[in-house]
């Protein structure tokens, strides 16, 4: 669910006053959007913020409203950080996190270890998708296959991608996928899945803005093969 790739422009020189001087230039990727755990209850905001190659030695977030909500220095690093990923606490989706992070166009600054300045802006919105329904297994399925198993669900409206994960909690061993918004199936790897163990299903409809709605479910798979 994270886009890479060299897409940050070489810096554009403009000629003032006689002298060669770097513009400012944009952020490879700069986004911020609303998440929730349909199934917990709770929501969170998480914003993103990629400089290129080169390091940031600051950067700044700006919200709607005018408050600085994040104000970031690596002041002793000569490389910088070239990516940041910030993510607010998890409430109960009461209303709290849309209070602290407004509807809005957010604006992002920053200054790379070079000098070279950058910007962007991104918009949020608190408006989630519909949730997926999971079909199989069934919620708190047991002697689930270990082999040629396959997750389906029933679709939320409109979505333009599912990102579907399968996890382990006690291994911390996990498979995650971003599958496109006409998928309603995941065949989930052979060898992956180990007999007599609980796993988590965890699908997440994603609308355009990057906003998501997840569902989660267990089951457990059958003691012996």
């Amino acid at each position: 669910m994270k886009p890479t790739g060299k897409l940050f422009a070489a810096v554009t020189l403009l000629l003032v006053s006689g002298g060669w001087v770097l513009a400012d230039e944009k952020f490879e990727r700069a986004s911020i959007c609303f998440e929730q755990n349909a199934t917990d209850d709770d929501a969170e905001v998480v914003i993103e913020a990629n400089g290129g190659d080169v390091g940031l030695a600051t950067i700044n977030v700006v919200s709607p409203d005018g408050r600085t909500i994040i104000n970031f220095k690596a002041s002793n690093s000569k490389l910088g950080i070239r990516h940041f990923a910030f993510e607010s606490p998890e409430p109960k989706n009461d209303g709290s996190v849309q209070a602290d992070f407004p509807e809005g166009e957010y604006t992002f600054t920053g200054t790379t270890v070079t000098g070279v300045k950058l910007h962007g802006k991104a918009a949020l919105s608190h408006k989630l998708p519909e949730v997926a329904t999971v079909i199989q297994p069934a919620a708190d399925a047991e002697d689930v296959p270990i082999k040629g198993l396959e997750i389906t669900w029933r679709p939320g409206k409109n979505p333009v991608a599912y990102i579907v994960a399968i996890e382990q909690e006690e291994s911390g061993h996990e498979v995650t996928a971003r599958l496109p918004g006409n998928v309603t199936r995941f065949a989930v790897p052979d060898g992956f899945l180990a007999a007599g163990t609980e796993y988590k299903i965890a699908i997440g409809t994603v609308t355009a803005g990057g906003n998501s709605s997840f569902v989660e479910t267990t089951f457990s798979t059958a003691k012996k093969e």
